[in-house]
């Protein structure tokens, strides 16, 4: 069975949006607060590998593709989270689940200013200890 069909069958009223961008690219929206508990279903139950994490500044809020892959078939699944409140983004950590969360979720707290609640060292990773407290590079309104 393909990790698009377990995916679609295990978590049909979970997910708001489905796109395949190929067969092998499938973007699935949800809601921010059922993360954490389809992030442990794609890892535990159904051992897709979480390879990475992404995270812009839209119009809407700030959206993060959190990307895991099932290498028996090479698909890759990306979950599209959207966190509309800009004045206070939060959301849960991954790291508690895989480790391999921890350091792009520090990233993208540095960069974008999204607090990863349950996360266990958010601090700076990339800008200096002196950086501005409040401004966030990949913010859209720290552009000139």
């Amino acid at each position: 069975m393909s990790a698009v069909d377990m995916i679609k069958e295990r978590l049909k009223d979970k997910i708001t949006d489905w796109y395949e961008h190929s067969p092998r690219r499938i973007y699935a929206s949800i809601k921010p607060q059922d993360l954490k508990e389809i992030a442990n279903i794609l890892f535990k139950e159904l051992k897709l590998r979480f390879t990475i994490a992404s995270g812009q500044d839209t119009p809407e809020g700030l959206e993060i593709l959190y990307h895991f892959s099932f290498d028996k078939t090479g698909e890759i699944i990306s979950l599209r989270v959207l966190i509309k409140d800009k004045k206070k983004p939060e959301i849960d950590s991954l790291a508690p689940l895989f480790p391999a969360a921890e350091w792009i979720e520090r990233e993208m707290w540095e960069l974008l200013g999204i607090n990863f609640i349950g996360h266990p060292n958010l601090k700076h990773l990339l800008l200096s200890e002196e950086w501005p407290e409040g401004k966030y590079p990949l913010r859209h309104e720290n552009e000139p």
